[in-house]
């Protein structure tokens, strides 16, 4: 038997790009981002899926309900499993900032080996996600999955599948509401999508 996973990051909030959002409070999905989710919620519709579960912030959740309610508002269920990389003392820093600061750019060139100052690592958060993902592949009840998270988990889960480094995460996108398919079986895991964007 096996498990499929639709991995979607959340849609789109004000100031995606400007500063880095990480475990900040009050970050919500813009007007633009609401209409992603609700395009999600209609792609999301023909997948015939059991349960959504998404990360504990709160854009990660509108996004889960928006398409919650497009599939017969289920419950979501939260997971903080899924939750963004805590990048401690950087949260709700912009760009223009951080990219002074040394440990931002190591973090950057070698994700490997850096820690976020305060917070975790990209192994400490590709364990926790995958680890939760071979939990839910273990019950036979759940078939078909949404897992509503962020870009770095998802690049995570995706490099682990393909025995990429943690290094690897510019080499592939995760966009704003889009939806990566990862399979489980007892023969292992592919990545079945990657980074497909709802127009």
């Amino acid at each position: 038997m096996t498990t499929t996973f639709f991995l979607v990051r959340h849609a789109a909030h004000d100031d995606v790009g400007r500063f880095l959002a990480g475990r900040a409070d009050g970050v919500a999905l813009s007007e633009p981002g609401r209409a992603q989710a609700r395009r999600l919620g209609t792609r999301m519709a023909r997948e015939d899926f059991s349960t959504i579960y998404a990360s504990p912030r709160q854009r990660a959740q509108q996004t889960a309900a928006a398409i919650a309610a497009a599939n017969g508002g289920g419950p979501v269920r939260t997971a903080d499993e899924l939750d963004e990389v805590d990048f401690g003392h950087w949260s709700g820093k912009t760009f223009d900032i951080l990219n002074g600061d040394p440990g931002w750019r190591r973090w950057n060139s070698l994700r490997s080996l850096a820690r976020t100052p305060g917070g975790e690592t990209m192994l400490n958060v590709q364990q926790r996600a995958f680890a939760f993902i071979e939990t839910l592949a273990a019950d036979p009840g759940d078939r078909r999955l949404v897992l509503v998270s962020h870009a770095d988990v998802i690049k995570s889960v995706v490099s682990h599948v393909l025995g990429l480094p943690a290094d690897a995460w510019p080499r592939f996108d995760v966009a704003p509401a889009s939806v990566t398919t990862v399979v489980l079986g007892e023969w292992g895991a592919k990545v079945l999508t990657l980074n497909e964007i709802i127009p």
